[in-house]
């Protein structure tokens, strides 16, 4: 016989209307306090559209609830909210084909450059510059798959075409179409310092070395939770001794290594931009980490070193 009871509502209408909107509020029954998975469940069972992918379910408080293997805390006869995320797609889904887009966009850019404006002897920039583009976002498709432990599942359908118009648009077809052309080719560059050994090696380990760095960041925070756990820790070691957000300093380095490899406008506005939106996250995270451990969080900046 059950003996616990929720009644739950629809975030995403007006509390009037919840009582005038079917199905809504929902009364869930259960023979104990149920986990938040067994909630999920239930609504999906009355509301066969509400997966648990898109369901955020909150208290009255809009407390979220996050795990799913954990009870709910609630107690029978509390209301609790759910909003509809929408359509949703993994997030692993959604990095593999983002990534993709400049994988497949930079050589193929590089091949027909040679038809659009004929024959022309390609610079070692160019060909420096697409190895490094090829081997960011293989790193990338790499790290997806084998080192990125996500603390949710999924995200909204719409991010897959947000995101990919950053990558195969900025990163890929603009940058590319900016970079293999006559402009960077041999002939042009010829006596430039981009011709200088030294200035591609250098440039060319710079790059290297940030991207090393930045993957070491990716396997700390990949050990902080356990596979498929939501557990969150203070991030310790290597470069997180400084600031909280270390892995985008190093892409920071990267972008801006590749951006004087080839001294393109275009290479300079991906990286701007790339870098704007990597501090407004950083700014967020580090203010979730010192909301989240207090004065347990070790002093640091939010993203360059002695800066900021």
């Amino acid at each position: 016989m059950s003996s616990f009871t929720l009644k739950v509502h629809n975030r995403n209408l007006p509390a009037a209307n919840n009582a005038t909107s079917s199905p809504y509020p929902l009364t869930l029954s259960f023979s104990s306090e149920p986990t938040l998975l067994e909630i999920k469940k239930a609504i999906h069972a009355q509301v066969p559209k509400l997966t648990k992918e898109r369901q955020r379910i909150t208290t009255g408080d809009k407390k979220p609830l996050l795990d799913d293997k954990a009870k709910s805390g609630a107690k029978s006869g509390d209301d609790l909210y759910v909003k509809d995320l929408g359509p949703q797609i993994g997030w692993r889904t959604v990095f593999l084909v983002e990534y993709f887009g400049p994988i497949f966009i930079h050589p193929l850019f590089f091949l027909a450059s040679q038809k659009y404006y004929g024959s022309y002897e390609v610079s070692d920039v160019q060909i420096v510059a697409i190895a490094l583009v090829v081997a960011h976002y293989l790193k990338r498709e790499y790290e997806t798959v084998f080192v990125h432990r996500f603390s949710s599942g999924t995200m909204p359908l719409f991010n897959v075409f947000k995101n990919s118009a950053h990558y195969w648009i900025l990163s890929g077809i603009f940058l590319a179409a900016s970079i293999y052309r006559p402009a960077y080719g041999a002939k042009a560059l010829q006596g430039s310092t981009q011709t200088s050994a030294f200035y591609l090696t250098a440039c060319a380990v710079i790059w290297t070395m940030a991207e090393l760095a930045n993957f070491r960041c990716h396997v700390i925070l990949r050990n902080l939770r356990s596979e498929g756990g939501r557990e969150r820790k203070i991030p310790r070691g290597f470069a997180f001794e400084y600031v909280s957000c270390p892995n985008y300093f190093f892409e920071t380095v990267a972008w801006l290594a590749f951006t004087f490899l080839t001294l393109s406008p275009a290479a300079a506005l991906f990286s701007a931009v790339s870098v704007g939106q990597m501090v407004i996250w950083a700014v967020k995270k580090h203010k979730n980490y010192k909301k989240e451990f207090g004065k347990e969080y070790p002093r640091r900046k939010v993203m360059f070193p002695l800066i900021f």
